[in-house]
C-alpha cells in the first residue's frame, strides 16, 4: 500500500491505516510505502513540479520493493504530489497489479473537489465547477488558479493530468480503480475513466462504536470548516430554528473565526473547534441529528457512516455522494443545497415527529451493519484485488521506458 500524506491530516490517512489493519486481520501480508509533504520544505519549486509529473526516484524505489519482497499487487491511495503516476508503470514492469483508490477528483480537477471558491458579498463562498471535466487540456484550472490560488501550481497539476492522459497511465497502467460511491463512479466515467476498470467500495469503520443514546437534545455538524461545507447555509437555517434544537459545530479550518462571530448572533449555535476522535464519537452518541450541508460534491462522507454506526440520522444536501448514502425518509432526510429555509423546514418536521425520528435511528444503525463494517469491506476489497490480478495477468501492457523521449517530456 502506497500513500502520500498531505501536511494536514484527513480522511484519506484514516482510510489508508484502516485498510492496512483490516487486511492484516484477514491474513494478507501488507507492506507500506509512505511519503509526506513535510519533506518538501525548502525544496526548489521546479524540482517539486518535476516530481509531481514524473518522480523517477520513487518509481525505482517501489519497483525494487516489489522485486525484493515478491509483492503481487500495489494499492495506491494518494500519489500526489511526490509519488506521481510514474510509479504505476514501475511496479507493473515488475509484474505487480495496480489498484488506485480515488479519494477525490484530482484526475479531473486541479482543485480535486469540483468546487471553485470565490469572494461574495457576505465573504468567501463558492460553487460546483465542472469546467475541466472531460477536457484533454483543462486550461480553465490555470486561468482561475484552482490549485491553492496559484496559477503556477495549477499549471503543474494540469501538466501532470495531461502528460499521463497522453502516456496512457490512467488507462493502461492501472488494473482497477476504486470509487467510493456510485455517484462518484459516474462522475469519473464522465471525466474519461474506463467504466470497466471502476469498482465501487465505500469506506468503513475498523471498530463499532455501538448504538448511541441520542438523548443529548442537540444537532451536530462535524467536518472541516470551509465554504464548501455549506456552513453559512447551516448557521442561516439556525436563525429559524433557534434554541428549539441547539446546534454544535465541531471542526477546525479557515472559517473558524467567522463562524464563532456568527454563532454569537444566532441563539443555540455553539462552535466547539477541533475535536479528537473520542470526543466526536461521544458527541455523535448523544446527538439527535447529524447535519451535512455541503454545497460541493463529496467523494465519500466518513462522518456519515460514523453517525450511522451510532444510530444517528443524517440531514444532508441532495448532492453527490451524500444522496447515495442517505436514504431519504429512511436513514435521514435530504434538502436542497444552499437553501437555509428548506433545511430549517426539514429539521423542524423531524422534531415534530419523534416516532419517525426513532425509526430513523434504527434504520441508520441497520445501514451501518449491512454495508459499512470491517468484515463486509474486507470481502469487497479482496474481490477487487482478485479482479485486478486477473486483469494484470490477462492484459500485459507496454510501459514507457524512463529514458525514452516520451518519459523525458513527461518530467
Amino acid at each position: 500500500m502506497v500513500h502520500n500524506y498531505y501536511q494536514q491530516g484527513g480522511g484519506e490517512d484514516v482510510v489508508f491505516l484502516a485498510e492496512q489493519e483490516n487486511l492484516r486481520r484477514h491474513g494478507l501480508e501488507v507492506h507500506t510505502f509512505t511519503l509526506s509533504n513535510d519533506a518538501i520544505g525548502d525544496q526548489n519549486p521546479l524540482r517539486t513540479a518535476a516530481q509531481t509529473v514524473w518522480n523517477a526516484r520513487v518509481a525505482r524505489q517501489l519497483a525494487d520493493l516489489v522485486r525484493e519482497r515478491g509483492i503481487e499487487l500495489v494499492h495506491f491511495h494518494n500519489t500526489f504530489p511526490l509519488v506521481s503516476p510514474a510509479a504505476y508503470w514501475a511496479v507493473r514492469r515488475r509484474g505487480a497489479a495496480v489498484v488506485q483508490t480515488l479519494h477525490n477528483f484530482r484526475l479531473l480537477c486541479a482543485a480535486s473537489s469540483l468546487y471553485r471558491e470565490q469572494e461574495g458579498p457576505g465573504g468567501k463562498t463558492g460553487r460546483i465547477c465542472e469546467d475541466c471535466v472531460g477536457k484533454l487540456l483543462p486550461l480553465s484550472a490555470v486561468q482561475h488558479s484552482c490549485y491553492r490560488g496559484s496559477r503556477a501550481g495549477s499549471a503543474v497539476v494540469v501538466g501532470m493530468q495531461v502528460a499521463h492522459r497522453l502516456l496512457g497511465s490512467y488507462s493502461r497502467a492501472v488494473d482497477r480503480y476504486i470509487a467510493l460511491s456510485e455517484s462518484g463512479r459516474r462522475k469519473l466515467i464522465e471525466g474519461g475513466l474506463d467504466a470497466e476498470l471502476l469498482s465501487v467500495k465505500p469506506n468503513f469503520l475498523v471498530s463499532d462504536p455501538g448504538l448511541g443514546t441520542g438523548d443529548g437534545g442537540y444537532a451536530l455538524f462535524v467536518g472541516r470548516l470551509t465554504p464548501q461545507k455549506g456552513l453559512l447555509t447551516l448557521t442561516e437555517a439556525w436563525k429559524h430554528l433557534g434554541t428549539r434544537l441547539p446546534l454544535k459545530i465541531a471542526g477546525s479550518g479557515p472559517m473558524l473565526a467567522e463562524l464563532q462571530q456568527r454563532a454569537a448572533d444566532v441563539p443555540g449555535v455553539e462552535v466547539l473547534g477541533g475535536q479528537g476522535g473520542l470526543e466526536v464519537r461521544a458527541l455523535m452518541a448523544g446527538a439527535a441529528l447529524l447535519i451535512a450541508p455541503s454545497e460541493g460534491y463529496e467523494s465519500f462522507g466518513m462522518v456519515l457512516i460514523e453517525a450511522y454506526a451510532c444510530g444517528l440520522p443524517v440531514v444532508a444536501s441532495d448532492l453527490s455522494a451524500l444522496n447515495s448514502l442517505v436514504h431519504d425518509g429512511v436513514t435521514g432526510r435530504l434538502f436542497r443545497p444552499g437553501d437555509a429555509a428548506h433545511l430549517a423546514q426539514v429539521v423542524g418536521e423531524l422534531l415534530s415527529d419523534p416516532a419517525r425520528l426513532a425509526a430513523m435511528r434504527q434504520a441508520a444503525r441497520q445501514s451501518y451493519l449491512a454495508h459499512y463494517t470491517a468484515e463486509i469491506n474486507a470481502a469487497q476489497q479482496l474481490e477487487i484485488y482478485r479482479q485486478a490480478l486477473a486483469h494484470r495477468h490477462g492484459a500485459a501492457q507496454t510501459a514507457p521506458e524512463q529514458g525514452s523521449p516520451t518519459a523525458k517530456r513527461a518530467g
